[in-house]
């Protein structure tokens, strides 16, 4: 593994676990192994190193998004949060941390979720022969809702939405 992606890795791993302002640039260099010299020179500043994991972690996610159904998305959703834990949604929790603020950070997030919106979108009007944005903002919710309750409920909350979307197809298709 490279400089860049171990220090990647490093920093995904604990602003998951412990937050964004609470990981200091201290924590990332003991982590990741290395002079806080050789940080800066391969992250430039903490903001930039936040958006790097935020692309990465889009990526990652997106690119296990092979299946072409609602079914399908929940599935992957089922599947990162056992790997990944279930501690939120990075993205948000990154939103909340920073207000918005940062321009840099938050034009992230908003090409994060719009991505996960328009897939949303693509899935729901391929199933049911018809975009339908209400049924897609129903599910979006439900995928929303099944990452930020699988904090305290577990992975489980995500075959729950995932049924409940099925029954929301369902009427749509009927």
């Amino acid at each position: 593994m490279d400089i860049k992606n171990k220090l990647i890795s490093a920093a995904g791993s604990l602003f998951y676990r412990h937050g964004f302002n609470a990981t200091g640039m201290d924590r990332l260099t003991q982590a990741a192994g290395m002079s806080s010299r050789t940080l800066y020179k391969h992250a430039g500043s903490k903001t930039a190193l936040i958006v790097r994991v935020l692309e990465e972690r889009d990526q990652r996610f997106f690119a296990q998004l092979e299946e072409q159904s609602i079914k399908g998305l929940f599935d992957a959703l089922d599947n990162w949060l056992r790997e990944e834990g279930c501690l939120g949604c990075l993205f948000l929790r990154a939103y909340g941390e920073t207000g918005g603020d940062n321009p840099e950070i938050a034009a992230v997030i908003r090409a994060h979720k719009e991505k996960t919106w328009q897939t949303i979108r693509r899935l729901v009007a391929g199933e049911i022969g018809h975009e339908d944005d209400r049924l897609a903002e129903q599910i979006l919710i439900l995928f929303e809702g099944a990452t930020a309750a699988a904090i305290y409920r577990g992975v489980s909350t995500v075959a729950a939405a995932r049924d409940t979307a099925a029954m929301l197809l369902a009427g749509a298709k009927a």
